[in-house]
């Protein structure tokens, strides 16, 4: 079976004004939002009315929510359990009010005077709490937990993925591949793309050099999207590749790209795509 892709994104890199964020996806046919802030307040801080308006104005636009662009674990390994356990909650119930099948998170920073190394040495911990993640969603079974490989996290690089995806073992608990984060790790994204495979039901469409680590446009780093993506639509996948260009701006908590160097990412990737024939829904 041969898939279409279907294209989402971060589109508080448009702007942080949701009519501004709506009219530039729909400008460059992209039918998904990965729901991660508007005016500066990230989702899991949205007020219930903020999320009312929010949710009319994306279902006006014949728009969805494919997934909540949640910071949750990134914080540090000793943080308070308690405290991040709630805003995790937090995070599954905005899935569940906007109707998004997804959520992503992250696998922890070290405790802070450690060098990025020494997050090994915490394994048992971060493992722990992600199968106390995973043991929640048996309540919430509209939704799957997707972690996304960051530099400096427990997952950061491929074989560390593997080992989160192996040990929690859990179809409710899957991948979101990154292609720039594996480069700016120095970890080889082909490498890593076997063993990942079977575990990835989302694609973040972000590119970036491994000389020094800069974002670019899809296809114009060392991410190794071309092979990738080739292999993932020969494969029947019919799930979303979505756009985090951060070709503006890249922080901890987000990125930032402005209308025309979003422009600039999306058609980088349908260039990719076409030139691959890999169709895109509605493209």
């Amino acid at each position: 079976m041969i898939g279409m892709f279907k294209l989402s994104a971060f589109a508080d890199e448009i702007s942080p004004d949701l009519d501004e964020q709506i009219k530039g996806l729909r400008d460059n046919t992209v039918t998904h939002f990965e729901l991660r802030s508007v005016d500066k307040v990230n989702v899991l801080d949205l007020t219930v009315d903020q999320r009312k308006t929010i949710k009319a104005k994306i279902t006006d636009a014949g728009m969805g929510v494919i997934s909540i662009g949640s910071p949750i674990g990134k914080v540090k390994i000793n943080d308070s359990w308690d405290a991040h356990f709630d805003r995790f909650k937090i995070a599954v119930d905005a899935a569940e009010f906007f109707g998004a099948p997804l959520v992503r998170i992250f696998s922890y920073y070290p405790p802070e005077g450690e060098g990025k190394g020494d997050i090994s040495k915490h394994r048992d911990e971060v493992i722990k709490r992600m199968r106390a993640k995973v043991d929640y969603m048996k309540n919430h079974p509209s939704v799957t937990l997707i972690h996304e490989n960051e530099k400096g996290i427990y997952g950061d690089i491929g074989s560390r993925c593997l080992d989160l995806m192996k040990s929690v073992d859990s179809p409710k608990f899957r991948f979101a591949f990154d292609f720039a984060n594996f480069v700016q790790c120095g970890d080889d994204p082909l490498d890593n793309w076997p063993g990942l495979k079977p575990y990835s039901v989302h694609i973040h469409i972000k590119d970036a050099k491994l000389a020094d680590g800069k974002v670019v446009p899809a296809g114009l780093g060392d991410g190794q999207l071309e092979p990738i993506l080739i292999d993932l639509h020969k494969s029947g996948y019919n799930g979303f590749v979505s756009l985090e260009p951060h070709l503006s701006a890249a922080g901890q908590f987000g990125g930032f790209s402005g209308p025309q160097l979003f422009k600039v990412a999306v058609d980088a990737l349908k260039t990719l795509c076409k030139e691959n024939n890999i169709p895109l829904a509605g493209v």
